[in-house]
């Protein structure tokens, strides 16, 4: 049987084989056959000196085979190497097709519902709603960041229909990425992550990163490339300093998740007094308060996961939310890794307490809105199911890249070794002949 380029996938006699007919090559393969060679009366009168030189001859030619040996068991492995990983391709091959396939009849049983009938209007005080695009908006007002030269390289490619390779890894920025319902909880959770990082810019993988800061042989940045170069284009400066988190390099939320909850909020351990009690006033964890469009909520991350295990769980960990500063401070004993309270409390971790009034006013919050996304069980799991399909369609893609790779540097590997294989055995050949003429092989001993 033959791999792909012709390479046998058993190699234990393939090159040696084809050198095997060749009187000189068994004699450098058979050194035992050297004690069958007839010697004259001469011959059987030898001093020391000789013998020790047959001795010398001998073992020199039992070290070519040995070598010999060893090069053809290296070949063998590597043509077992070069058979893995095609069988590997082929299978990553017939799974992606399978995959690709199955996508678009997935993508049709979708498109049956009527996703406008989700929403149900909730009734709130107009004043509280902040809608996305009020939140956009106030991103722009900081029109040095990041965030601002993103939102706006990403409507220009949209509406130009231009080149995506700057953004097509970007996720979106931290404030628009979650809603609350309530507003003053909004403004809390901005003050607590702080304006750098409420403008965030979030990539799905490092090589999104890398795409918005190219840097020049001697490290620094290429300002004609990446966001850098977008910002020149449009004459307008671009912040020194701007903060990107990938969720490739995120560790996410290891736990179970609520059952039958559609927002797959994380089931966190609920925090106890030394008593055994819930400490009066707790309302929940803050990565759990935070709704997250649908399209969020699955296969956002390279690895398959959502938004609230990966960039909220990050972002928050475990922060408590409580109704008032007192029942906070009364909770001290069970607060490891922060907590708010809803009249303007804060402690940013154990022992850190951030004092002084709640700054009420503030721009750049998570958008608070007034529907809410209810859909049927069916379609979440339709919905989740074609995520996860397409997640894994990805991924195949990735293994096939890489399985490629390595099939092409094992065949390269395979080549070089049979070519040193076949010039040693040609190197031994040559120097048995030189060195016994006319078929004669060393003096015994």
């Amino acid at each position: 049987m033959s791999g792909s380029g012709g390479v046998p996938w058993r190699m234990p006699l393939d090159p040696a084989a084809q050198l095997s007919n060749s009187p000189r090559t068994l004699v450098a393969s058979e050194p035992s056959a050297f004690k069958h060679v007839e010697t004259n009366s001469v011959d059987m009168v030898t001093s020391p000196k000789m013998q020790n030189a047959g001795k010398c001859q001998q073992l020199e030619v039992e070290l070519i085979a040995a070598h010999s040996k060893k090069l053809q068991d290296d070949l063998q492995e590597l043509g077992l190497k070069i058979k893995h990983h095609e069988e590997n391709l082929k299978y990553l091959t017939t799974l992606k097709i399978n995959l690709d396939e199955s996508i678009p009849d997935m993508q049709v049983a979708l498109g049956k519902y009527d996703k406008a009938s989700f929403f149900q209007t909730k009734k709130e005080d107009p004043a509280l709603v902040k809608s996305g695009e009020e939140t956009i908006q106030n991103i722009l007002k900081h029109e040095n960041s990041g965030a601002a030269f993103v939102y706006r390289l990403k409507i220009q490619a949209e509406a130009l229909s231009s080149d995506h390779s700057l953004t097509k890894d970007v996720i979106g920025i931290v404030a628009t990425l979650g809603k609350l319902e309530d507003n003053n909880l909004s403004s809390l959770l901005a003050e607590y992550l702080g304006k750098d990082t409420m403008l965030a810019v979030v990539c799905k993988t490092y090589e999104g990163v890398k795409a918005l800061e190219v840097y020049n042989r001697e490290g620094e940045i290429d300002k004609t490339l990446g966001l850098h170069g977008f910002a020149a284009s449009i004459e307008k400066p671009l912040a020194d300093r701007f903060i990107v988190i990938c969720l490739e390099d995120i560790r996410p939320y290891a736990g179970e998740f609520m059952t039958d909850d559609p927002q797959r909020r994380l089931d966190l351990l609920k925090p106890r007094l030394p008593n055994g009690d819930t400490p009066s006033g707790f309302l929940g964890f803050a990565v759990n308060m935070i709704t997250i469009e649908s399209n969020n909520l699955h296969c956002t991350s390279k690895n398959g996961d959502g938004l609230r295990e990966t960039l909220f769980y990050h972002l928050f960990s475990n922060l408590q939310v409580y109704k008032s500063r007192e029942d906070m401070l009364n909770a001290l004993p069970c607060i490891s890794n922060g907590a708010i309270s809803l009249d303007g409390g804060m402690i940013r971790c154990s022992g850190v307490f951030s004092l002084g009034g709640h700054e009420k006013d503030i721009d750049l919050k998570f958008p608070t809105g007034s529907e809410m996304f209810n859909p049927p069980e069916e379609y979440l799991d339709a919905e989740k199911g074609t995520k996860e399909t397409k997640w894994k369609r990805d991924r195949t893609n990735e293994d096939m890249k890489r399985e490629q790779d390595l099939l092409t540097r094992a065949r390269f590997n395979y080549e070089k070794k049979k070519q040193e294989l076949l010039r040693f055995l040609a190197k031994g050949s040559s120097n048995v002949s030189s060195q016994y003429p006319m078929g004669r092989g060393p003096m015994p001993g």
